[in-house]
């Protein structure tokens, strides 16, 4: 599976997916899923790296001292919303506006791709940002479900 970053703007991005197949309707309900599962995370503020005090912690948590009150200090990170996911052929996109969650959202979604690719169905590409020429992009306001949940 080739990654490619191209223009990144990360409170209107888009995410596209290229197949080396069209997908079947299984396979997208697969990537949806990855998808809704991965903004939700988001939305509910999971990718904060300035509050991984487990990560930090290394190897040894036997006993851990979870520090709530520290965790608490760090900069709120949340996704704000998240188009449908649409399909052309080999390639599926998706629009994101990723608030202020950091790039370790987008490190974590990579990972669950590139295991999906692995052991799943198969990607032939994944490109983070920027728009394809042959599938344009107008204005978009999106109107997805999981948007004004929370």
């Amino acid at each position: 599976m080739n990654i490619q970053f191209r223009e990144v703007d990360t409170f209107n991005l888009w995410i596209w997916v290229e197949f080396p197949q069209p997908p079947t309707q299984e396979e997208q309900q697969y990537l949806e899923e990855i998808f809704s599962s991965w903004f939700l995370l988001g939305k509910l503020g999971g990718f904060n790296a300035e509050n991984l005090p487990v990560q930090d912690q290394g190897y040894d948590l036997n006993f851990f001292p979870y520090d709530t009150e520290t965790s608490d200090d760090a900069f709120l990170a949340v996704m704000h919303n998240m188009g449908e996911v649409e399909y052309q052929d080999h390639w599926a996109r998706c629009w994101f506006d990723l608030g202020t969650s950091d790039g370790l959202a987008l490190d974590i979604l990579l990972n669950v791709l590139r295991q999906f690719d692995q052991e799943y169905v198969p990607l032939k590409t994944v490109i983070i940002g920027g728009v394809n020429p042959d599938w344009p992009v107008d204005h978009f306001e999106p109107e997805s479900p999981l948007a004004d949940d929370f």
